[in-house]
């Protein structure tokens, strides 16, 4: 082959490369321009479902096309991750997720994915305290009154969570190794299900931000948080303050199917980032104990690493596992 035929080959080869990237350029520029779908993996009305709504009419706004929800819940959140990373790459499915799905669940089931090799961060969109709380029929206002309970009537506790190894549950496994406690876990399909029951009395105790309004109604008793102070609850201890071995956060990352464009990854998460920022959908995630955040996919990427590698060594300590 001569030396012509392979300098224009190559010619050719970057003419081609350079005609794709501007293809792509020109799909992300005119994204979305029919409906967006987002699956979410856990039931309607739950801490996901709660994070994520208040920003899909937002995203119309901003975007000019709807962001539909879909839940796909089951398995601690699996099946929604599962059928994501499943979806088309081409910026019309997304899936949004606890982080207790990704950064806990590998840690102590096999899962059909790999968090860090079979889906693309897009948005760490939302922080949360969990919040510890008792049923209004449990005679204590306080942790340590709630120790000396648990110590005195070991069979009368149980809390109701949204799943083996969610958040809420390590919470208070880590509460109860700190404290020499044996609360009973009783698991829920999801943490909507875990609270209704707990406001009927049927478990007595819940760590999950869902049940925010409830506490002002007087359904449920705060005794802690996790993280830093509650603005609305200041005087409300947190976790850290004496049991930082219970001291998680939870939060809510927004996902893509790996392929999906980085141009429309980017739009994404510059959209959400923006209307994180506002004081509309501050309001509406303070109503269900939820906090915005706005940041860049590597963020997303970088906190996921990080309470992997932390509640896998939880996990361990306490020979949790799923079969």
């Amino acid at each position: 082959m001569s030396i012509g035929s392979i300098v224009g080959r190559a010619l050719v080869a970057v003419a081609a490369l350079t005609l794709s990237g501007a293809a792509v350029a020109q799909s992300a520029a005119n994204w979305p321009d029919r409906p967006v779908k987002i699956v979410l993996n856990f039931a309607p009305g739950g801490g996901i479902d709660n994070g994520m709504r208040p920003f899909t009419e937002p995203l119309q706004r901003a975007l000019g096309q709807p962001f539909v929800l879909e839940h796909k819940g089951g398995a601690s959140g699996a099946i929604g991750v599962e059928a994501g990373t499943k979806a088309t790459p081409n910026g019309y499915t997304f899936f949004a997720t606890p982080g207790l799905t990704l950064a806990i669940l590998p840690n102590v089931r096999t899962t059909p994915y790999d968090p860090f090799k079979d889906m693309t961060p897009v948005s760490y969109f939302t922080w949360y305290p969990m919040m510890l709380t008792v049923h209004p029929s449990v005679p204590v206002n306080n942790l340590k009154e709630l120790v000396a309970y648990g110590k005195a009537n070991p069979a009368k506790l149980s809390l109701g969570s949204s799943g083996i190894a969610s958040t809420g549950h390590l919470v208070v496994e880590g509460f109860n190794k700190a404290a020499g406690l044996s609360i009973l876990h009783v698991p829920y399909r999801g943490s909507s299900d875990a609270m209704n029951d707990f406001l009927a009395g049927v478990v007595q105790v819940f760590a999950d931000p869902t049940i925010a309004p409830h506490i002002k109604a007087g359904k449920a008793k705060l005794l802690a948080v996790t993280g830093d102070r509650h603005p609305e609850y200041p005087d409300v201890p947190t976790f850290g303050e004496t049991y930082p071995e219970a001291d998680f956060v939870g939060w809510n990352g927004l996902f893509a199917p790996v392929g999906t464009p980085e141009p429309i990854i980017r739009k994404l998460n510059e959209t959400m980032s923006m209307i994180a920022k506002t004081p509309e959908v501050a309001a509406l995630l303070l109503r269900v104990g939820q906090f915005p955040h706005a940041g860049t996919p590597e963020d997303l990427g970088a906190i996921l690493r990080k309470d992997h590698a932390r509640y896998g060594k939880l996990t361990r300590e306490l020979n949790i596992r799923v079969d």
